[in-house]
């Protein structure tokens, strides 16, 4: 049975690094097999640097019709597990058809790549950047590695960010104001903000806010929309009075945000909602939400 095993076993093992590995920054990345583990970061227009080490199996030749490294962006849709969408693709040949008897090492350099989109988990949608090593062969299947790394991008500071003020309210029961300084935030920012009473005639138990994430995949018929509660945060437990005014100020360091993003490649959205949530004492729940901008500010990575 060993014997079987082993015939199956490929002939070499693949390494792949970059230059920079050492002092790059790694970041974690979680797996589909549900584990977590750290790789390296970059942003677009970066050179990706690095070489490609192929080591036969001791006592085995490895036959093959070339060896070549490709940069691969892909989006996966969950709905269509297993078909990715390519939207950057670039291929170095490593090595011409030949025979390897011992350990090789290829360098490779990527320059100023244009990674244009953030790596994305979600619930739906996976958009993922990898090093994919194939070595060709006949008759037999290709030898495949691939090294995973994360594409973040930083977006300056807004030159207007114009405040929210918005109004809700019931009809000669309540009506309350709400104000928040700006309406486009970096994913270590606070959410400073008022809410003003100047009506109630319902009697309110508490007020909480919310942040939600919305995430939308595919389009037409296909479109799937997947809402995550990520914090909530309550405001107020007890009756407010006419004339009260409740401050806001929400930290948004401790939670797992990204920046908004709108239709990547034609695949998905990402979008973020402030979500004002009013229980009466009869257990009535009223909703305002209202959507705000996010941004990765480098100070903030």
């Amino acid at each position: 049975m060993n014997y079987l095993v082993g015939a199956f076993k490929p002939p070499c093992n693949i390494f792949i690094s970059f230059t920079d590995g050492r002092s790059r920054k790694q970041v974690p990345l979680k797996k589909e097999n549900g584990k977590t583990v750290m790789v390296a970061l970059f942003q677009s227009q970066e050179n990706i640097v690095g070489e490609v080490v192929i080591e036969p199996i001791h006592g085995k030749k490895v036959e093959h019709n070339g060896v070549k490294i490709e940069l691969l962006g892909q989006i996966e849709l969950y709905f269509d597990r297993g078909n990715f969408y390519d939207f950057t693709s670039l291929v170095r040949e490593l090595d011409v058809p030949g025979e390897l008897y011992e350990r090789k090492t290829y360098p490779f350099e990527f320059s100023t790549v244009e990674m244009p989109y953030e790596s994305y988990n979600g619930v739906n949608v996976r958009l993922r950047y990898i090093l994919k090593v194939t070595i060709s062969r006949n008759y037999v299947s290709n030898i495949v590695e691939y090294q995973d790394f994360v594409v973040r991008n930083y977006t300056p500071p807004p030159s207007i960010n114009n405040s929210i003020k918005m109004e809700v309210g019931i009809e000669d029961c309540l009506h309350i104001e709400f104000e928040y300084s700006k309406s486009k935030y970096h994913l270590k920012d606070v959410i400073i903000g008022k809410i003003y009473f100047l009506l109630v005639r319902i009697k309110l138990k508490n007020m909480e806010l919310e942040i939600r994430r919305r995430e939308s995949t595919g389009s037409g018929p296909n479109t799937y929309v997947e809402t995550e509660t990520l914090a909530k945060f309550e405001l107020m437990d007890g009756a407010p009075v006419r004339g009260e005014s409740i401050p806001i100020r929400l930290f948004l360091s401790p939670y797992e945000l990204t920046p908004t993003y709108r239709n990547i490649n034609n695949k998905f959205s990402v979008k973020y909602y402030l979500n004002l949530v009013l229980v009466d004492e009869e257990d009535r729940r009223y909703f305002k939400q209202q959507e705000i901008t996010m941004y990765r500010n480098l100070e903030a990575s």
